[in-house]
């Protein structure tokens, strides 16, 4: 086991215990990373070992990290304001100041992405894994979301703001970019499993990781 947390119970009272205990040990020997291209959300199986990890590609060459090893900076850069559309109303009231990682590569930011690219098809039943977000401890909501060619929200696919767990499903082989918005300056954690059904036995895996943002004002 590479993490403290993998086989534990998910709760809210779990978070803090997490953040209490494991994270201020941690956080003095964390990998920064504020820019650059990095799948923030890395799940693999090779040799059989399922994990879920941080893959790295903001260093050359890119190299995979365990979630505790870092801490995501969220520059000044990325502030923004929620737009008037309705349809952004999940980030806030409009004109509200939003700090969002963007699914457009900015490359003076982070330029986040869920990758599968290392599971094989016909590994997994329906050739897919789910990424489930549990529980988040911070000042503020947390929004995961896409957009479409017109700019206007795809798909949400994490929101805070209206309780967790939220679920994503997620190809074999596939590799997704998204917005990561964040509605109020410090530190966030969130506690996030990957499963998948192992296609010849039935068996189901299982990973965790609990991921580290710092969002400045």
């Amino acid at each position: 086991m590479r993490t403290p947390f993998r086989l534990l119970i998910v709760s809210g009272a779990l978070v803090g215990v997490l953040v209490a205990t494991s994270v201020p040990a941690q956080a003095s020997g964390q990998v920064v990373i504020g820019e650059g291209h990095v799948d923030v959300i890395g799940v693999g199986y090779e040799d059989g070992e399922f994990n879920l990890h941080i893959h790295d590609e903001s260093v050359e060459p890119g190299v995979e990290r365990e979630p505790y090893e870092v801490r995501f900076q969220v520059k000044p850069a990325a502030e923004t304001t929620v737009p008037a559309n309705p349809a952004y109303g999940f980030l806030g009231a409009a004109g509200d100041p939003v700090w969002v990682l963007p699914q457009v590569r900015n490359p003076d930011l982070i330029w986040p992405g869920f990758g599968t690219e290392e599971i094989e098809p016909g590994v997994f039943q329906n050739d897919a894994v789910k990424v489930t977000f549990w529980v988040a401890a911070g000042p503020g909501d947390v929004a995961v979301y896409t957009e479409d060619a017109f700019g206007l929200p795809a798909d949400v696919l994490v929101d805070t703001g209206d309780g967790l767990p939220d679920t994503v499903t997620l190809p074999a082989g596939g590799h997704l970019h998204a917005n990561w918005a964040f509605d109020t300056p410090g530190h966030y954690w969130l506690l996030v499993t990957a499963t998948g059904k192992l296609a010849a036995s039935g068996q189901t895996l299982i990973d965790a990781g609990l991921y580290h943002f710092q969002v400045l004002d």
